[in-house]
């Protein structure tokens, strides 16, 4: 299976601990297996920073390494899925809240911040929520790799 990372700089080796913490499934290396869609984010990430210009990597993952791998897989948006973003976003520690190596599942709105903040203050319940976190142009997929162990799966093409 061949995933794309957009991002605003080449880089060789992928380093966890450059990841941002509070991130949908946490601190890891996000991927796409639709190019566009890391393009897409290369974009963004390089307005966020104000520096560099947009690169998408590739790699690639054999079937064989799924088998070997602890994968959660959200199929859709769900009160499962904003639940588990909920508990990624808002964990105050270093350690991860899960223990999955790889989590694959849709991509929340830009909006994150403001509606986990409503349904936290009580102003929206969790199906609202649900709803309100549905990425604006249908459902996209993002693959996260928040293991040493997953990371070693990804050869770089």
């Amino acid at each position: 299976m061949r995933l794309y990372h957009g991002t605003n700089k080449e880089f060789l080796e992928i380093d966890l601990l450059k990841s941002k913490p509070n991130k949908d499934f946490g601190r890891g290396f996000y991927l796409s297996a639709d190019y566009n869609q890391a393009l897409n984010m290369a974009h963004v990430k390089m307005e966020q920073l104000e520096s560099g210009s947009p690169v998408v990597l590739e790699y690639e993952i054999s079937e064989e390494a799924w088998d070997s791998l602890r994968v959660l897989r959200f199929e859709n948006y769900s009160e499962e899925w904003a639940k588990f973003i909920l508990l990624n976003r808002n964990n105050p520690s270093d350690q991860p809240v899960h223990d999955y190596d790889v989590v694959i599942g849709p991509i929340a709105d830009d909006r994150v911040g403001v509606q986990l903040w409503k349904y936290e203050n009580h102003s929206i319940d969790l199906p609202t929520l649900v709803r309100n976190l549905q990425y604006m142009k249908g459902v996209t997929i993002q693959y996260f790799f928040g293991t040493e162990r997953a990371i070693k799966y990804l050869k770089r093409i």
